[in-house]
């Protein structure tokens, strides 16, 4: 298993992998959507939104809060379905022809570095100025065109329903204890050897995938979703750039060949954007923990012991939270690779355990949403 820059092997968790999701949705029921349009207010059945307050904003202040609401809305119904194009395909695409291309005519470890920073620079600022044109364009054919142009990039962006697919998809077998297809379905969504994992291990590795991708699939691009929604770069522009740092992070930021020169621009350009958000997420767990003391001091023991700057500190947070041990011994390839120990074993990982770790990441995604329209209305006046 290649090793990655400032950090452990990582396969993060994109996009379900069998297909549309099997629950039908009732959108009837999830929003009422007996829309009435008029005077200061939107009512949406049960749902009544003050408009006036809308109506005050600067038009890309505005068009970000409906994205931001939108776009929950989206992830946590449809999510990401399989048979639709998504952005960051297109983005492996251009990394997967750019990186071929650039070690195939350049050996040089200079000339790598240098077309890896370049490879950075066009990928990162030309996903967020595209996804700013798209919206630009929707926006001129109709405002409501735009809107869920912003949506619909926006929920491609967060990665929730997503990782509570992947980590039911290993449950179920589990649950009816069918190690060999746990152990199938885990292989689809993490780096290290399945084939003879026992169940607390599998719990394990669940666990620690879910609390990674918490930060860098959830809070991390909803923090730049908000960062660029008080700016006339907004919502989606702020996400796809993200999105498109974290996507380079994953396919070419390891230390070893051939992606030692020219992924080192793409590892450190995700760290340091992950750096705040990751920060933040943590303080927002350990105060929704109800011990926020407690899960402080143990990130600060336990979250510097790992080699990356973000994953050690997301998964930490959520260990000391649920009062879990996350890290130990993986094996890549066959090759023993051992993880610093985070938490405190006063608890073992069970599957109630994980669905724990998964609704904290919910409450602290509504958390931030709502502070972020709370601010983008204050940021309007």
């Amino acid at each position: 298993m290649p090793q990655r820059h400032l950090g452990s092997p990582k396969k993060s968790v994109i996009r379900p992998f069998d297909g549309l999701p099997q629950i039908p949705v009732n959108y009837d029921e999830l929003s009422g959507f007996s829309e009435v349009w008029g005077g200061d207010r939107m009512d949406f059945g049960q749902w009544t939104i003050p408009w006036g307050a809308f109506a005050t904003l600067p038009q890309f202040q505005r068009e970000g809060a409906i994205a931001l609401m939108l776009a929950a809305i989206l992830d946590y119904a449809i999510g990401d379905p399989w048979t639709w194009l998504h952005p960051v395909q297109v983005m492996g695409w251009v990394i997967q022809r750019y990186s071929k291309w650039v070690l195939t005519i350049w050996k040089a470890p200079r000339c790598q570095r240098l077309a890896g920073i370049e490879l950075v620079i066009l990928l990162v600022g030309g996903s967020g100025a595209i996804a700013c044109g798209l919206v630009a364009l929707g926006d001129r054919i109709h405002p409501v065109l735009g809107w869920a142009v912003q949506g619909v990039l926006l929920a491609s962006c967060l990665a929730g329903r997503s990782l509570r697919h992947a980590a039911e998809d290993v449950l179920r077998p589990l649950a009816a204890g069918d190690l060999v297809a746990a152990r199938q379905c885990l292989s689809r969504y993490v780096g290290r050897d399945t084939e003879a994992l026992p169940e607390p291990e599998i719990l394990r590795a669940v666990l620690e995938t879910v609390t990674e991708n918490a930060t860098d699939g959830v809070m991390a691009p909803l923090f730049w979703a908000i960062a660029g929604g008080l700016t006339p770069l907004g919502v989606v522009g702020g996400a796809i750039a993200y999105k498109a740092a974290s996507t380079l992070d994953s396919m070419v930021g390891y230390r070893d060949a051939p992606y030692t020169y020219i992924g080192w621009a793409s590892a450190r350009c995700d760290d340091v954007l992950t750096w705040l958000p990751c920060r933040l997420t943590v303080l927002t767990i350990a105060l929704l923990s109800g011990r926020p003391g407690h899960v402080l001091r143990v990130c600060r023991r336990d979250a510097p012991q790992d080699p990356s700057p973000n994953a050690g500190w997301s998964e930490c947070a959520y260990a000391a939270a649920l009062g879990v041990q996350v890290g130990g011994l993986n094996l890549y390839r066959g090759l023993p690779k051992p993880k610093p120990l985070l938490g405190n074993p006063d608890h073992p990982i069970t599957p109630a355990i994980i669905r724990r770790a998964m609704a904290l990441t919910r409450t602290t995604f509504l958390l931030w949403l709502g502070l972020a329209v709370g601010l983008i209305l204050i940021a309007g006046g």
